[in-house]
């Protein structure tokens, strides 16, 4: 079962210890059965409650998974080794298109947005005891939801998305739920998930988002929650129309117990319509972050939920940060009232860039998906070769396995630094490096 490595260890931390520094080692390996918790406290000498602790703590920092009667096993992916280290770093005279960033010249300039936040602060300096979301936020936060349907629900403010995702997590789920997530999905919530000692359950994507079959077997095969990626999916672009929205809502509407997150980044910078699930299940949160419109640094999500969802996400800020800080908040209320970002204008120009690529690809006989937003993903068919390929070639791009679980491999550009002269020449690369392989979905 071990092989030649032995647990060692006398206390649940000590124990817990051992194994996570076997698997940082390569000693235990991804998938490595790990002995049934009795067996193992005999061996050691301990009580069986003892190794129970130290598995339990082994699952929340997402080194193991256990299924049941089928015992605990290493993760395939450990969270000791991020999807962020499966990285290509340009070097001098290689050209990035990986890095998952906006384009900074459609960023806006945050010089008197933030002297306005100061100025105010100033009047009315910030203390202990207030409000933890700006009144004058929420109350554009909310009007922008409802001008896309999101039903009504109190606001919270989080430290951008993937911390809004990980607090209403926590507000409902225990160590050992299952997740249902997009596959090909967000790299960060793939290593998010384990992390947290939840088990992933991949799902399979097109360009209209989530497959319903897909979404029903997770939920048939036990997954507790749903996080759906609303426009602008990373890595694919996929965006939810009209159609799948309603396909979703009719398999979400048989299990209203099943938690819904719905992911909407790309707010600001889509100009496709944004059909939300929100309302079909008891308990639902949907997010926007701030980061890809205005800025990454602004640190910035706006939340939405069930009252429930909202008012548990709140108290136990409460008890670790206490807010997203104000200055921030009314500093983006500031961008929003005088309209910073266009945001149509945006859209296209993204659009434009984005559509160029898919096409000049499709006309190498290469496919490609890219929907919405500023990503767009490549099926190939060997992933290692084409990234070192398209390297040498004078192209640094984002390798699927970092947003992949069962998915087919692929790779993704961002096209956020691209020109029109600079289209032809990247999908001559992609197209020399991958040859051409078909997909109508990613999986």
């Amino acid at each position: 079962m071990l092989g030649e490595y032995r647990i060692a260890g006398r206390r649940a931390s000590e124990i817990a210890a051992s194994v996570e520094q076997a698997v940082g080692a390569g000693e235990l390996q991804p998938g490595q059965l790990l002995p049934p918790m009795r067996q193992l406290a005999e061996r050691l000498g301990v009580n069986p409650n003892t190794v129970a602790a130290a598995y339990r703590t082994l699952r929340e920092r997402g080194v193991i998974e256990t299924a049941g009667r089928r015992g605990s096993r290493v993760r395939p992916r450990p969270a000791t080794t991020a999807r962020g280290g499966f990285r290509i770093d340009a070097p001098a005279g290689v050209r990035d298109v990986g890095d998952g960033n906006p384009d900074p010249a459609l960023l806006p300039s945050l010089e008197e947005a933030l002297a306005a936040a100061a100025r105010h602060d100033a009047e009315h300096p910030g203390l202990y005891g207030q409000e933890p979301v700006d009144a004058d936020f929420a109350r554009l936060a909310r009007a922008a939801f409802a001008e896309d349907g999101v039903p009504d629900g109190p606001i919270a403010v989080t430290s951008g998305s993937l911390d809004a995702v990980e607090r209403v997590l926590a507000a409902h789920v225990r160590p050992g739920d299952a997740v249902a997530v997009e596959d090909p999905g967000w790299g960060s919530l793939l290593d998010l998930v384990p992390a947290l000692g939840l088990r992933p359950v991949p799902v399979e994507v097109d360009d209209e988002g989530p497959l319903p079959d897909a979404v029903e077997r997770a939920l048939d095969g036990g997954a507790r929650v749903l996080i759906v990626t609303d426009r602008a999916q990373n890595p694919t672009g996929a965006a939810v129309s009209a159609a799948r929205a309603a396909e979703l809502r009719r398999v979400l509407a048989r299990r209203p117990d099943v938690l819904l997150i719905e992911d909407d980044h790309g707010h600001g910078i889509v100009d496709l319509p944004l059909h939300p699930l929100a309302g079909t299940t008891t308990h639902w949160a949907l997010v926007r972050s701030v980061a890809k419109a205005y800025g990454p640094d602004l640190r910035i999500a706006t939340l939405t939920g069930d009252p429930v969802t909202v008012d548990r996400v709140l108290g136990r800020q409460r008890l670790g940060p206490g807010w997203v800080s104000r200055l921030l908040q009314r500093a983006v209320t500031r961008l929003w009232e005088t309209g910073a970002v266009d945001a149509r204008a945006v859209a296209a120009s993204y659009g434009e860039r984005r559509d160029a690529l898919v096409r000049a690809l499709a006309e190498r006989g290469v496919a490609a998906h890219g929907r919405s937003g500023m990503n767009v993903w490549v099926p190939v068919a060997d992933e290692t070769g084409t990234v070192a390929r398209l390297l040498h070639a004078g192209w640094a791009v984002a390798p699927g396995a970092r947003f992949r679980m069962s998915a087919g491999p692929g790779v993704r550009l961002t096209v956020s630094g691209l020109a029109p002269a600079d289209v032809g020449p990247l999908a001559d690369a992609v197209a020399a490096a991958s040859g051409p392989l078909a997909a109508r979905s990613y999986g």
